[in-house]
């Protein structure tokens, strides 16, 4: 399993303090302010930053690093990736998972029929939206429902569905 998860990324400047915007891939975007430290990934690699502050803006969050002290210092950060380590994560209910741990995995029906991988999860609004691509790059798309979802085994990295009438 991964190690490290992406969970937002710096798109521009803040103020004049060194404040970074972030577009955030989480929903859960209270938990930034649960964070004592990130990691921020980029060409150069990854390295650990102290969080000092985190406020919210128009969807997006906003966040001052120890160390980053004016708009060029964090102009540098620009398009950076922001990490934390699995172990720092908030468990999941039971239930749901983390998106990088189901891409990839095989999809079967529950008649053992292979569909494919996941190649992408989205959200709708209303429920994820499975894509599921073959070997031919056919693609599926299968809702994140418990009437078409049957079974996530991340052990073995397959997923059961069941076909339900009209959905393919």
């Amino acid at each position: 399993m991964t190690e490290y998860f992406e969970i937002g990324q710096i798109v521009n400047t803040f103020g004049i303090k060194g404040m970074v915007k972030v577009k955030p891939f989480t929903e859960n975007i209270e938990q930034f302010e649960e964070l004592e430290k990130i990691y921020i990934k980029n060409k150069n690699g990854k390295k650990e930053y102290q969080i000092q502050e985190v406020k919210y803006h128009k969807q997006m969050i906003l966040i001052k690093f120890a160390g980053i002290e004016n708009p060029e210092e964090a102009d540098l950060l620009r398009g950076s990736y922001l990490l934390i380590n699995r172990k720092d994560a908030k468990p999941l209910e039971e239930g749901t998972y983390y998106i990088v741990d189901l891409l990839g995995l095989e999809v079967y029906t529950d008649e053992g029929i292979l569909l494919g991988k996941v190649d992408d999860i989205f959200n709708t609004g209303s429920n994820d939206i499975y894509v599921v691509k073959d070997e031919l790059g056919k693609q599926v798309l299968l809702p994140g429902i418990e009437d078409v979802i049957k079974q996530v085994d991340l052990e073995n990295r397959k997923i059961t569905v069941r076909i339900i009438p009209g959905l393919m």
